[in-house]
């Protein structure tokens, strides 16, 4: 096993050394970065020593318990860091910055929607997730419903989450990396795919979870750093950065005042509502809870990470009008104007020309490094949540009806992860050069529609049936579905049924609609069953006992 983690730390640094020169000829001068050697030392550093920490956990993980919740063992303060890691993507340093960098303020009400789910899962959910789950959010749902029928679709709903979440994922690290470290689009794809699969397989959540700390620890203090560095021209005043930022932009004051973002408002409150209860069904989100020992540990995990993400996204909002400041007033930046145009040798990735500006080539480096390591984790905690879909819901509970034994299920858990990794990869080739950044937000809208109102009515309702929650689930899907943005950008026809591009809210309300109508009409012995075991599993969620265990505690 050693042999494997030395050959992979070689062929890493060998590819990030090479690869530039092998690929730059095919590659528009204009388009990437020269070849930036802090940003290679750094990122190989981090995966050498991530790998390192695989090997070490590969020693720990020795059952499915280990594999998927890393034994119950990480502390609260862990845990948050890790679920910041996890959420932190590229697109939170890169993406919301650059929406600043153009919208203003309508960037910060963007940014704001995928925060606000956080007290959202503090205060409703972190508890009883803990209490009730075992390993996926699966568990939780068919706790006292027909556990065949409903893990079955909220196996589907989470891998298609996942499989949105790694298609936007393996694209921004093939765009990234050539664009920043001069590796081939194909080659960088594979790396993070390799890399990926062995931080899972041979790690389980014990190195994923650990990836995700280093990684989120990088983020914060790369952020902080250039944060410090952006205001100190300004005295430290945000009053003074914002006047400037006024000044400099094409559109003047208005980038203080909402704006075409929110012109729709229909748009606008079913976006937002996608992105609030989305973050709180997100299965790989939601597969952390299970990692630590206890409720109260549960609850500090998403305090600390309400923490760290709420920061950080105040960090990038700030960075985003510093740029405005910095890269719309130097020429050698810049081509076609303030906004609509293109930055040259970077895209549009403002904060990063700011780095550049701010701390040189180093902190450039070490910014570059960080957004391909941020790729790393989350594509880590995507296959691990995947893999667990595969394994433990599907493989183990349906398809055996809880006969399989742990090595069973261990095994089938890596050859998953394996699978996964190579569907990734080839995801990220077919969608190649596509506009994926739709995904993200349909991401979070399918798990708003498809996998929230199932998960919190099953939490919450007494009469919740599991006719009641098949019909919601099926519902939401078809809306889903027939949206711009599944039936036209994903399958391809010329028109969609249903008009809006973000349908959480229409198909978030019908799917609750549908499952509290089917539940209160549903007469059957089963479901009379399913209502009286309310009682034993809220025993359990409040208390982590069953209600035996209630009783005598």
């Amino acid at each position: 096993m050693s042999r494997f983690f030395q050959t992979v730390a070689v062929a890493a640094a060998a590819s990030f050394a090479c690869g530039g020169a092998i690929a730059a000829p095919e590659l528009d001068a204009g388009s990437r970065q020269p070849l930036n050697l802090y940003a290679i030392a750094i990122f190989v550093l981090f995966v050498i020593s991530t790998l390192g920490i695989t090997y070490q956990a590969a020693r720990r993980t020795q059952s499915t318990r280990d594999f998927y919740t890393a034994g119950g063992g990480i502390s609260g303060l862990q845990n948050g860091l890790a679920i910041a890691g996890d959420y932190m993507s590229a697109a939170t340093l890169l993406g919301l910055s650059s929406l600043v960098f153009a919208r203003g303020f309508d960037g910060f009400v963007y940014t704001i929607g995928f925060f606000v789910g956080w007290p959202l899962i503090l205060f409703l959910m972190a508890e009883r997730l803990r209490n009730l789950g075992r390993y996926t959010f699966a568990d939780i749902v068919s706790y006292r419903l027909d556990e065949r029928r409903v893990r079955i679709l909220a196996a589907v709903g989470s891998l298609t989450v996942v499989c949105f979440y790694l298609i936007v994922q393996m694209v921004g690290a093939g765009e990234l990396i050539q664009l920043l470290f001069g590796i081939d689009y194909a080659y960088a794809i594979v790396i993070v795919g390799v890399l990926m699969v062995a931080y899972v397989v041979f790690g389980g959540m014990i190195a994923t979870t650990w990836v995700q700390i280093v990684k989120a620890v990088m983020m914060l203090a790369g952020g902080t750093l250039l944060l410090v560095l952006a205001l100190s021209p300004f005295g430290f005043s945000f009053e003074e950065l914002a006047r400037r930022a006024v000044a400099v932009h094409k559109d003047g004051a208005n980038i203080m005042a909402p704006g075409s973002l929110l012109s729709d408002p229909i748009t606008a409150l079913s976006l937002s509502i996608g992105l609030v209860c989305g973050t709180a069904a997100l299965p790989h989100i939601l597969m952390r809870f299970f990692t630590v020992p206890n409720a109260r540990e549960a609850r500090k995990s998403v305090f600390y990470a309400s923490g760290f993400i709420g920061y950080f996204f105040l960090v990038v909002c700030v960075l985003g009008l510093a740029a405005i400041v910095t890269v719309g007033t130097d020429p050698a930046y810049f081509e076609g104007g303030i906004i609509g145009g293109r930055l040259r040798g970077g895209g549009n990735m403002p904060v990063m020309h700011l780095a550049k500006s701010a701390g040189g080539d180093l902190l450039f480096g070490f910014l570059a490094a960080v957004a391909f390591a941020t790729i790393l984790a989350v594509v880590s905690g995507l296959a691990l949540a995947g893999a667990s879909a595969i394994a433990h819901d599907l493989y183990a509970k349906v398809m055996r009806r809880g006969t399989a034994t742990e090595a069973e299920e261990f095994r089938v858990s890596r050859i998953a992860t394996v699978a996964i990794g190579v569907v990734a990869i080839l995801l990220g080739l077919v969608f190649r050069g596509q506009n994926v950044a739709f995904m993200v937000a349909l991401a979070f809208g399918v798990a708003a529609s498809v996998n929230f109102p199932v998960l919190i009515l099953s939490i919450y309702w007494r009469g919740l049936t599991t006719a009641g929650a098949i019909s919601g689930l099926i519902t939401a899907v078809g809306l889903v579905i027939l949206s711009p943005a599944v039936w036209q950008k994903v399958l391809g026809y010329p028109k969609a049924i249903f008009p809006y591009d973000h349908p959480a809210l229409f198909s978030m309300s019908i799917a609750f609609l549908v499952t509290w109508l089917v539940s209160r009409l549903d007469r059957s012995a089963a479901a009379r069953s399913e209502r009286a075991a309310f009682e034993a599993q809220s025993v359990r969620a409040e208390t982590g006992l069953g209600a035996a265990g209630a009783a005598r505690h």
